[in-house]
């Protein structure tokens, strides 16, 4: 599991360029990397250094991806807040569910002109 570290440490830095500099110029709202990373769960005096490193690894890993997941979400929003083609077994994600219906012309120009 600790041989992605590196990776997702280069992929993060990537994505905060992207996320500081793209979200300014096209004034989309930052989003608030505290909300998303916490890593505390090292502090616990009952674990070893092993399970130390593990949770601080967890901790890092799974609220970046809840970041980026955040950025690419109001990315989405900015640049195609189209639906997708109704499929079996596709999910919706949360802030889909205001995006424009897929297909509709109309209102893709009306909101977009």
């Amino acid at each position: 599991m600790f041989i992605i570290l590196p990776f997702i440490v280069l992929l993060d830095i990537f994505v905060e360029i992207y996320h500081q500099i793209g979200f300014r110029l096209c004034n989309i709202p930052l989003v608030n990397r505290k909300s998303y990373i916490k890593i505390d769960r090292h502090k616990l005096k009952y674990l070893n250094w092993s399970n130390k490193f593990a949770c601080a690894y967890c901790g890092y890993a799974n609220g970046f991806v809840g970041y980026i997941g955040e950025i690419a979400a109001r990315t989405e929003q900015y640049w195609c807040a189209i639906k997708h083609k109704k499929a079996p077994n596709f999910h919706e994600q949360q802030h889909q569910k205001n995006f424009l219906k897929y297909g509709d012309e109309k209102a893709f120009k009306k909101k977009y002109r």
